[in-house]
Parts: structure tokens; C-alpha cells; sequence
């Protein structure tokens, strides 16, 4: 586990490309309504259920961590936030996600899921949370 000097971040890789306490985590929430800060904290309390997780503000997207990243928070709109899973193969069976995508070059699928109310965190949005965090812890 190598952690930055410079912003104290841990990561399995020795100097590891990151934002390095460019972004914080407010410069992603000020300015947002109620509703979508409260769904972004229902989203993070939700992820601690499954195990221990950390916040990681970086330069685009807020990124959610076990050892390594497991899930990006990438939008925080009006009234809802999307999230991005990356798992090593698609999962198209499904009624979360509104878009699986190929990584170009990589073995890396990117599940995309829109949460607009606390209750789109159901079974099958925490069962795709734990293999997210169970194939990187």
C-alpha cells in the first residue's frame, strides 16, 4: 500500500496517478439541491452496509474506494446522481443499469446506474455494490 506525501491517499500502487487534493469534496456538493446531496450521502451510508469504503474527490468525479476505486459518482444533477460500476465483464441481465459500455483497449465494462430516489438502492443495486466491492477488497 503506497500513500501520496502530498494528500495522504492510500493506493495499491506506488505512485499512483491522481488528483492529489485538487478537488474537495464540497467543491462537488455546494451549489446542489437537498435532494441530490441527500441521495449522494444515501448512495455513500448505503456502500458502508457492504463494507468500508472511503470518498475520493478527484478532478470529474467523486470516487468511492475499498483497497482500490469500485465506484465513480460522475454526475450530480437537479435531482439525481449516476454512478459507474466498472467490473472486468458486462452484466446485461438487469433492470439497473441503463447503460453497459467497453472501456476501448481494456477488459473494463462500465455499468451505468441513474438513482433518482434513496429506494432505486434495492436487492439488485446492492447485490452489483458487494460484487463491486467483494472482486476489489
Amino acid at each position: 500500500m503506497w500513500i501520496c506525501p502530498l494528500c495522504n491517499q492510500k493506493f495499491l500502487n506506488t505512485n499512483q496517478v491522481h488528483s492529489c487534493g485538487d478537488k474537495v469534496l464540497a467543491d462537488f456538493l455546494d451549489k446542489k439541491s437537498a435532494h441530490t446531496v441527500a441521495l449522494f450521502w444515501h448512495f455513500v451510508e448505503s456502500y458502508q452496509q457492504v463494507g468500508k469504503v472511503t470518498v475520493h474527490p478527484a478532478k470529474s468525479m467523486i470516487a468511492i474506494a475499498a483497497k482500490t476505486r469500485i465506484a465513480y459518482v460522475i454526475q450530480l444533477g437537479k435531482n439525481f446522481i449516476d454512478v459507474v460500476f466498472p467490473f472486468d465483464k458486462p452484466y446485461p441481465e438487469n433492470l439497473c443499469f441503463r447503460k453497459i459500455a467497453q472501456v476501448p483497449g481494456k477488459q473494463q465494462f462500465n455499468h451505468h446506474f441513474r438513482m433518482l430516489h434513496p429506494e432505486d438502492i434495492n436487492a439488485e443495486v446492492k447485490r452489483f455494490m458487494a460484487l463491486a466491492y467483494k472482486s476489489e477488497s
